[in-house]
């Protein structure tokens, strides 16, 4: 087995928060899954998935501990699966950024979501990739959290194939030609067109 990478998408469990804006992460990992032709299997801690590219594997995890407790899970795979920090890449919404803005980093702070926040606790560092997707902030004040728990819309929805796709892309350079050449890629206003070559089991 070639080097492997744990790709993180953060959410809630539960019918009740599938299509919610707090779940991005969640339907990233299961756009990149379908397109790869691959399936969740409930393990421990989360449901996870394979994926592999030219000699690398990608565990995508969709943590089973909610959102606040994403660090357990996080924290268990990495060591399941003996990697460095390096090799960890954690997807996230992010209400500060417009709807479907991608942002990805070598590191940094949680910028307040819960999610980031634990994972960065059990890991005790920062020192990890971070790939944040806007949600956009249209709420009023006091709204913040019926919003973020609230549906994506059918319109919005259609988007997050092609925001998995450019993350797919950043993957792949995050594999082949490390974190910098990524964030390059999927920091890129540009989206990317359809891949000649996304990552297949």
């Amino acid at each position: 087995m070639g080097a492997t990478y744990l790709v993180v998408g953060l959410g809630n469990i539960g019918a009740e928060y599938a299509g919610t804006r707090h779940n991005m992460g969640f339907m990233i990992l299961d756009a990149w899954a379908q397109a790869s032709n691959v399936l969740f299997k409930t393990d421990r801690y989360g449901d996870v998935a394979e994926v592999s590219w030219k000699g690398r594997w990608f565990v995508l995890l969709k943590p089973s501990t909610y959102m606040n407790l994403s660090g357990k899970a996080v924290r268990y795979w990495m060591q399941q699966l003996g990697l460095p920090l390096e090799n960890l890449v954690v997807i996230s919404d992010d209400i500060n950024l417009p709807f479907g803005t991608l942002r990805m980093r070598a590191n940094g702070s949680s910028g307040g979501h819960n999610g980031l926040e634990n994972i960065a606790e059990m890991l005790e560092s920062e020192q990890w990739a971070r790939i944040r997707v806007g949600i956009g902030n249209q709420f009023s004040r006091g709204g913040q959290i019926d919003y973020v728990l609230g549906d994506l819309s059918a319109d919005e929805k259609a988007v997050i194939p092609g925001l998995a796709n450019k993350i797919v892309h950043g993957m792949m350079d995050f594999a082949t030609l490390g974190v910098q050449r990524a964030m390059n890629t999927v920091n890129a206003k540009k989206a990317q067109n359809s891949p000649s070559e996304t990552p297949e089991c």
